[in-house]
């Protein structure tokens, strides 16, 4: 069983959203330099990998059906600053209704098209 605050939501609980997420960064960051110490950088790593490997699971299944939504290198490293960067670039509105993986989804849609 999941203990209280760790990052991947149990089975039955929402995703988390973009807004959530910068809330968290954010948070974290006003924590200075103590916040390499926090275990909530952890989560929110943990967060993030996890959208990450979701959408991978879901682009091998379009790339089995013949629809791949991007066409990413085989090895593909996105930086901190780059997916703050792109959570940041959604409106605020869209940050509420708009989940990590969805954004991942998105960072990797438009990063590396399919041409």
């Amino acid at each position: 069983m999941a203990a209280a605050g760790t990052a991947v939501p149990a089975v039955g609980q929402a995703p988390v959203t973009v807004a959530a997420f910068l809330a968290r960064t954010s948070a974290l960051k006003a924590k200075g330099f103590a916040a390499l110490f926090s275990p909530e950088l952890k989560a929110l790593r943990d967060l993030g990998a996890a959208a990450g490997a979701e959408y991978r699971a879901r682009l091998a299944q379009e790339r089995a059906a013949g629809r791949p939504s991007s066409c990413p290198p085989a090895k593909v490293k996105i930086g901190s600053d780059q997916f703050l960067a792109h959570l940041e670039s959604y409106p605020a509105p869209a940050r509420e209704r708009t989940t990590l993986s969805m954004a991942v989804a998105d960072l990797f849609v438009r990063t590396w098209p399919c041409r």
